[in-house]
């Protein structure tokens, strides 16, 4: 009886070893032949997952979006008697990827975000991943600023947008030193604080 293949769990396993070169090399060091060496399956393997490099890397950047969306989610559902505030805190801090576990993964993050700008497909996947992101964002900022009787309404989808690009601003500035992890954790906490205490 002929072996079953999974699939899935192959495609997942060729987009780990597409991150681990991406994260090595930057998106220019990674290639089909190279990815088959790393995922130690064939060039052919490889090819019947995916018809093109392109079809590899929008998968590849869509399983890292994927994992870094289980994280935000399992922070904001890890404590169900925690405020909105202290859930967004805990959201952003994961979208920031300011952790050192999550090193290679920030670097692997902007090396899409970079070749996203001149790939179409790739742009796509990650502004699905943004919106997702905003939209979580954007309702547990309303839910915070709802909990804090701000005397001025706040616009969630606004200030959801401005904290996802704060937070990939911070993930450039970590990686290049120009900010320590603890220098950029205060720069979140300072502009999330200043959204319930502002009132106007």
């Amino acid at each position: 009886m002929p072996r079953q293949v999974d699939h899935e769990g192959r495609r997942r396993l060729i987009a780990e070893a597409v991150c681990r070169l991406a994260d090595e090399s930057g998106l220019e060091g990674v290639t089909l032949r190279d990815v088959a060496a790393r995922a130690q399956v064939s060039m052919g393997a490889v090819q019947r997952c995916f018809r093109t490099k392109d079809e590899m890397l929008v998968f590849a950047v869509g399983y890292v979006g994927e994992r870094i969306g289980e994280r935000v989610r399992a922070r904001i559902a890890g404590s169900p008697a925690q405020s909105a505030a202290t859930a967004l805190g805990h959201a952003a801090a994961e979208v920031s990827l300011l952790r050192e576990e999550h090193r290679a993964e920030a670097r692997v993050w902007l090396a899409f975000v970079a070749q996203a700008a001149v790939s179409e497909p790739l742009a796509g996947t990650l502004k699905a991943n943004y919106a997702a992101l905003q939209e979580s964002f954007a309702r547990l900022v309303a839910e915070a600023a709802q909990d804090a009787g701000r005397a001025t309404p706040l616009d969630p989808q606004r200030e959801a947008r401005a904290l996802l690009a704060l937070a990939d601003g911070l993930t450039a500035h970590v990686l290049i030193g120009h900010l320590t992890p603890h220098e950029a954790q205060d720069v979140l906490h300072a502009h999330l604080s200043g959204l319930w205490t502002h009132s106007g």
